[in-house]
């Protein structure tokens, strides 16, 4: 009788733990970048506007995500990231079954709405395993300030040289620090002063309000960082050469820091403990206003310097998930 009981225990916490893990396993494993960052907030709210709730999210950046995604660990990784995004042709260059999933007309409309990003196509001839064009969402990467440590003159440097001195930027987003785009993500955001003076010198209107400094520049120190993102992603090589070509054309030195991305970089600008950083435009506006994830704890000294590039939001699987659309997770 012991002997069939135990057997009886046995057998039922057998039973327990093949139901947890199956309903473990049902629950697809997504990549929703590291909490401090923008993929974070934006990918949270495309589950929410989809009805996802039962999924396993890891918080990782594209870098370690892609390589959990290349070993079957993780079914979908969320990224904001430039088109094309190198570390995704070199995740299907391993794999050969990468698939973008695409996002709603309903989705992106709600999306629209009540994050600020805009509809956005990643076209067919993006990437060579897209079967066609794929419907997302994208804001602008931009580039800010700390106002207490980037004074007028450093400021009107730090912009004229990422127009000025682009062609030395390798990185393919490079392509997008021009004149003509200086200005997108501005908008709501107060742009610091110096590279307000350099924009209104090269012909362009200045519109929005100005911000004020605490910086000076007799007592502007030679080290500087500048916050970019995890290096699976477009801002750490591209803030990298940024980073290189400041240091090539001012007396300053700049380092460019790893991190959880935009909402980090911000959150960090605020206490004190970087000058400059790498964010979309939309995490921006929610700082300098004290909405959104910076409800309560408004930026009072970022501005912005510059546009860097369109950022866009790629929603990444592989065909062996079976997974063709988000859509296919709502229960």
């Amino acid at each position: 009788m012991r002997v069939k009981k135990a057997l009886t225990r046995i057998t039922m916490a057998g039973l327990v733990s093949m139901f947890a893990f199956c309903g473990s396993a049902q629950a697809a494993r997504i990549a929703i970048g590291p909490p401090a960052s923008e993929t974070n907030a934006v990918s949270q709210q495309i589950l929410d506007a989809y009805g996802i709730k039962d999924y396993q999210p890891f918080h990782e950046g594209f870098g370690n995500a892609a390589d959990l995604v290349q070993d079957g660990n993780v079914d979908i990784s969320f990224v904001i990231m430039g088109v094309p995004g190198g570390s995704i042709e070199s995740l299907n260059a391993s794999t050969g079954d990468v698939k973008l999933l695409g996002l709603s007309d309903e989705v992106i409309a709600k999306l629209e709405e009540k994050s600020g990003y805009q509809g956005y196509q990643i076209p067919k001839d993006a990437y060579a395993f897209l079967d066609g064009d794929v419907p997302t969402i994208a804001a602008f990467a931009i580039m800010v300030a700390n106002n207490d440590t980037i004074d007028e003159e450093l400021g009107y440097q730090l912009a004229k040289i990422m127009v000025e001195n682009a062609k030395e930027v390798t990185h393919a987003q490079g392509a997008q620090l021009t004149l003509q785009n200086a200005l997108n993500g501005a908008a709501g955001i107060p742009i610091h002063p110096g590279a307000k003076r350099y924009y209104e010198e090269q012909g362009l209107k200045v519109e929005g309000p100005i911000a004020r400094l605490k910086a000076d520049p007799g007592k502007r120190k030679k080290e500087f960082t500048l916050g970019t993102g995890s290096q699976g992603g477009t801002y750490y090589p591209l803030g990298g050469e940024i980073a290189n070509i400041w240091n090539k054309h001012t007396d300053s030195s700049f380092t460019n820091v790893e991190t959880g991305a935009s909402l980090e970089n911000l959150a960090t600008i605020a206490r004190g403990r970087m000058d400059v950083g790498m964010s979309v435009h939309v995490p921006a506006l929610d700082a300098v206003n004290g909405t959104g994830q910076f409800k309560g704890r408004k930026v009072e000294n970022v501005s912005f310097l510059g546009h860097v590039y369109p950022e866009v939001v790629q929603i990444v699987t592989r065909k062996k998930t079976g997974i063709n659309n988000l859509s296919d997770l709502a229960k």
